[in-house]
């Protein structure tokens, strides 16, 4: 039996998700919801007997789907996933959860009532690399950790606007806050500076800072920054950590692993196609309710982002933000 898929998003990654869906064994594209009816029949044309809707309560109630994944600007969460949890439908949400921690931490709550399957697409996690990464610093002593993603401004509208994107921070190095979570544990205290360097004065209608920069702690006294910036000309970019520790250094980014322990140096190269072993992993909880494979459920991410909001209230407010063990999630 096929399970029936909807996407929810019409851009870049609900085509990247859709094109990995369809080419996987016993899944069917069911439908798209876009927020025009043009642009969802438009991307389910690309997808055999998909068909297209422009909101969500219809798709819904038009298909019996398996799961969704919702590929949409941050700023647009809530709704789609309230509809989902009320209907039980396990889905699939492509990272930030929000641009605050309200909505996500309402929309946990009902996830959790309800037990829902849920996976959030903190792809890195599943690449062999960093697989390898938390084995080595599982047995090392880790002192002192620095992360950043160094790049160019996204080409669409809404990642400009602070209200919508949340900011650099919030939509984009959330991927390396995650990974410091995963790799190193959890974070105790954020402090933040955020600027705007140059962007904003080419482009007036950018509210997003162009620069920025988060000390944090670590519960197991690790101490770690994070950097980034979106004013670089394009193609530039520089993502990656390096994890500085008692045994050497390990220097990771998405085309590279380099590990210089002891003196003695190694590399080593992903060869796996990290989304699609997330959605796997995502379907197999779904036909089988087994989520054990899932590295990153819907909880697990509610803990990023509370780390990447707490670093905007702190570069806000311009103190320290400590992130208490609570009862939320």
């Amino acid at each position: 039996m096929n399970i029936q898929i909807g996407i929810v998003g019409t851009g870049n990654f609900g085509y990247h998700h859709g094109a990995i869906l369809s080419q996987m064994d016993g899944v069917q594209i069911r439908s798209i919801c876009g927020t025009s009816i043009d642009k969802a029949e438009k991307l389910a044309a690309k997808f055999d007997g998909a068909k297209g809707y422009s909101h969500i309560e219809d798709m819904l109630d038009a298909n019996e789907l398996d799961a969704v994944y919702i590929c949409v600007p941050p700023g647009a969460h809530g709704e789609i996933e309230r509809e989902l949890v009320h209907r039980s439908i396990p889905f699939f949400v492509e990272k930030p959860l929000g641009v605050d921690l309200e909505t996500p931490r309402n929309l946990l709550t009902a996830i959790q009532q309800k037990s829902l399957i849920t996976s959030v697409g903190y792809h890195f996690r599943y690449t062999e690399s960093v697989q390898l990464v938390k084995k080595m610093m599982s047995a090392c002593t880790s002192g002192i950790t620095l992360g950043q993603w160094m790049g160019t401004m996204p080409g669409v509208d809404w990642w400009k606007n602070q209200r919508i994107s949340g900011g650099q921070f919030i939509e984009q190095t959330t991927h390396i806050v995650d990974l410091l979570r995963y790799v190193c544990g959890e974070i105790d205290e954020v402090y933040a500076m955020f600027g705007t360097s140059a962007t904003a004065e080419k482009d007036p209608s950018i509210t997003v800072a162009d620069v920025g920069t988060v000390n944090m702690e670590l519960k197991n006294g690790t101490v770690a920054n994070i950097a980034n910036t979106c004013l670089l000309p394009p193609p530039m970019s520089r993502t990656g950590m390096t994890f500085y520790t008692d045994q050497g250094t390990i220097d990771w980014s998405p085309s590279r692993l380099d590990v210089n322990f002891e003196g003695t140096q190694s590399k080593f190269s992903d060869s796996m196609n990290p989304y699609q072993t997330e959605s796997e992993a995502f379907l197999h909880a779904v036909r089988t309710g087994d989520s054990s494979r899932i590295l990153s459920d819907y909880h697990d991410a509610y803990q990023t982002h509370r780390v990447t909001c707490a670093a905007l209230e702190s570069a806000t407010k311009g103190i320290p933000i400590i992130l208490r063990d609570d009862n939320e999630g």
